[in-house]
């Protein structure tokens, strides 16, 4: 199914659901085929989240305007 989310950049795992979800919006899709299709989408959507968390995680190690790390958090609002 899957490669190894190691192996997989994010861009290539949202393509590979970005397919997916097209195939199954096209109908048509015996129900065998749509199950698997499922499971494929739902690692891919997986992989995805984690990547994005990380990115997130990364993110929130930005230096300030003293040269210091400083963290904060990306869903708090303005």
């Amino acid at each position: 199914m899957t490669e190894n989310k190691d192996e997989l950049s994010f861009e290539q795992a949202l393509e590979k659901l970005e397919n997916i979800v097209q195939k199954m919006e096209e109908g048509d899709v015996p129900l065998e085929d749509a199950m698997k299709y499922y499971e494929e989408g739902s690692k891919l959507s997986k992989i995805c989240h984690e990547k994005l968390v990380t990115a997130e995680k990364q993110i929130q190690e930005i230096v300030d305007d003293n040269g210091e790390l400083k963290t904060f958090d990306l869903q708090e609002e303005e």
